[in-house]
């Protein structure tokens, strides 16, 4: 997204409501049982994608963390979406990325309200599977976005970007600033997160690639999207490993708090980083020389996309099956295999491009 429509989105995003709101109870609605369908949580039935969008909806966002800036921006672009839809958007969450029993209160919550959808990105890809399938059992519509679910426990996932994409990609970026050579390390977010974990898998599988065999992959730590956690544990990775070439950090905190260890490190400059990060978190590190480059995916596209799937799930446009598609924002989306839904390809930012975007 370019400079003009990502300040409108900045702008809205000042002006939206507070990080978490308040839980207040809002009407209910005729529930239906909700059955597996094809190795997914879909409804039973067949969609109908020319039913009318419905309105007065209410769909509740329960991300990682509710304080994270990254999901700050994700949210606020549901948000927005639900405005635009005549359709009624609620936050709630944890303030800690582990807290995975807060989630799971969360979504009790949300159902006994008797939301109409919910988006969630899973802290882990099990632990909620219980309370969302009583959620669609008692008629929400459940998307998951950013971090996924089992199959059975949601009926449908907005993913970011291809999984592959985005794990051999964030490989190849580092693989040329550190010219095919030397050993590296990943700083993830928490060992459970299930898109870190299936990102650094494909990440694993670039680089049996024989191109790669002069790169090593010595160590993956966690830093629980927390900054000090994970400016630590980029200190801790030097000092056990310091001839470390490179480092991909596939969360944005972890991205960020790397790079402000490693601009006032001796190793800037000699240590290349990259991973996921948003421009304005990575804009000082980029032009300061500590990173080259990096990428990501909008984040308010992500949740826009969420919210408009809830709404044609809630509307009965679709319901979770491989094949079906719909229409968010003027693009038309085909649902893929177990229900996955693709945002696009990441854009790579660096030292040319940064100062194009704004956020």
């Amino acid at each position: 997204m370019r400079k003009s429509s990502l300040r409108r989105a900045c702008a809205a995003l000042a002006a939206g409501t507070s990080l978490a709101l308040a839980l207040t109870a809002c009407g209910g609605t005729t529930k239906n049982d909700v059955k597996s369908d094809s190795g997914s949580g879909a409804a039973a039935g067949k969609a109908d994608p020319n039913a009318a969008t419905k309105k007065g909806l209410t769909v509740g966002f329960l991300p990682k963390q509710v304080n994270n800036p990254y999901f700050t921006s994700a949210d606020k672009g549901g948000e927005k979406a639900l405005t635009e839809l005549g359709s009624t958007y609620k936050e709630v969450g944890p303030s800690s990325a582990t807290d995975t029993a807060g989630q799971v209160s969360y979504v009790n919550t949300l159902t006994q309200q008797q939301v109409n959808a919910m988006a969630v990105s899973a802290q882990d890809p099990g632990a909620l599977c219980t309370a969302l399938k009583q959620a669609m059992k008692n008629g929400v519509k459940v998307v998951t976005y950013d971090s996924d679910t089992t199959a059975d426990c949601r009926n449908a996932f907005v993913s970011q970007a291809s999984a592959e994409d985005l794990g051999r990609t964030e490989v190849q970026l580092l693989a040329r600033q550190i010219n095919y050579s030397g050993r590296i390390a990943i700083l993830s977010a928490a060992q459970t997160a299930t898109n870190q974990n299936t990102w650094i898998d494909y990440m694993k599988k670039e680089l049996a690639d024989p191109k790669y065999k002069n790169v090593k992959l010595v160590k993956v730590a966690y830093g629980n999207d927390d900054a000090q956690q994970s400016f630590q544990q980029t200190q801790g990775l030097l000092q056990q490993y310091p001839d470390l070439k490179g480092i991909i950090s596939p969360t944005t905190v972890g991205i960020k708090a790397a790079a402000q260890y490693l601009s006032g490190s001796k190793y800037k400059g000699k240590v290349k980083l990259t991973g996921l990060g948003t421009p304005n978190d990575m804009r000082t590190y980029v032009k300061n020389g500590t990173v080259d480059a990096f990428e990501l995916w909008d984040p308010a596209k992500l949740g826009d996309l969420a919210a408009r799937t809830a709404v044609a799930l809630a509307s009965g446009q679709i319901t979770g099956k491989e094949g079906e598609t719909f229409k968010a924002g003027g693009t038309t989306y085909t649902i893929g295999k177990d229900g996955v839904i693709n945002l696009g390809k990441p854009t790579v930012f660096d030292a040319k491009n940064i100062d194009d975007f704004d956020f």
